[in-house]
């Protein structure tokens, strides 16, 4: 057993590394939060579920997937941004007009929402969507596991730093689920539409930073 928990902390710490800096999808999930709780649940383990997919491909093939994105990352980078930036437009056009009058305090009822499940289902299979098109998750498993291939050539560690890894991206998503449900019960209604627009903001400016340098078309 001991011979497994130093590749587990390894996952671990490699999940918090790739999990813990606060980007755009930090932001876009701290807004799913303060709006529906369950989706933002399920938003979470899909970003979770994108770590450990990449953390397993560059377990496996870790240099053949470094060689391989490099070359493109570029345009990736490019897709990712504009992806992002669609995100946040919509969203800052839509928070400029006049919010329907809402109760303070969700319905009694709203778990046993019937399309609740379905919403949920959306919400993972579009935050692994957006996870997905960031190419930097994937050079930054492949460049971790290149360099501590020698411990990840046995299935076992392997499975452990892959447990590692879930573990801790899941527990950093959810974090921030818990903070943005948090926030959401505290703040006005008004108050939180400015959080809104300053959170999708935040999304624009990331998108317009990751989109430079643009490729080089020569």
């Amino acid at each position: 057993m001991s011979e497994l928990f130093s590749p587990a902390l390894s996952g671990a710490v490699a999940g918090l590394g790739v999990a813990m800096p606060m980007g755009a999808m930090s932001v876009l999930l701290l807004q799913e939060a303060m709006r529906h709780r369950r989706t933002a649940v399920a938003a979470a383990a899909g970003i979770a579920a994108v770590d450990l997919g990449y953390a397993a491909l560059a377990t496996a093939v870790g240099p053949w997937v470094a060689s391989r994105v490099s070359p493109v990352e570029a345009w990736i980078r490019l897709a990712a941004a504009a992806v992002l930036l669609s995100i946040a437009v919509h969203a800052l056009h839509r928070s400029a007009r006049p919010a329907p009058a809402t109760p303070s305090a969700p319905p009694p009822h709203e778990a046993r929402d019937p399309g609740a499940g379905a919403g949920a289902v959306r919400a993972f299979g579009r935050y692994v969507g957006l996870t997905a098109v960031n190419p930097t998750t994937a050079l930054y498993f492949a460049a971790l596991t290149t360099a501590q291939a020698s411990a990840l050539t046995t299935p076992a560690p392997a499975t452990a730093f892959l447990v590692g890894v879930a573990a801790a991206s899941l527990l950093w998503q959810q974090t921030l689920v818990a903070l943005g449900a948090f926030a959401g019960r505290k703040i006005s209604p008004a108050a939180r539409a400015w959080t809104f627009r300053l959170g999708y903001g935040l999304v624009a400016a990331y998108a317009l930073k990751i989109a430079f340098p643009l490729p080089d078309l020569a």
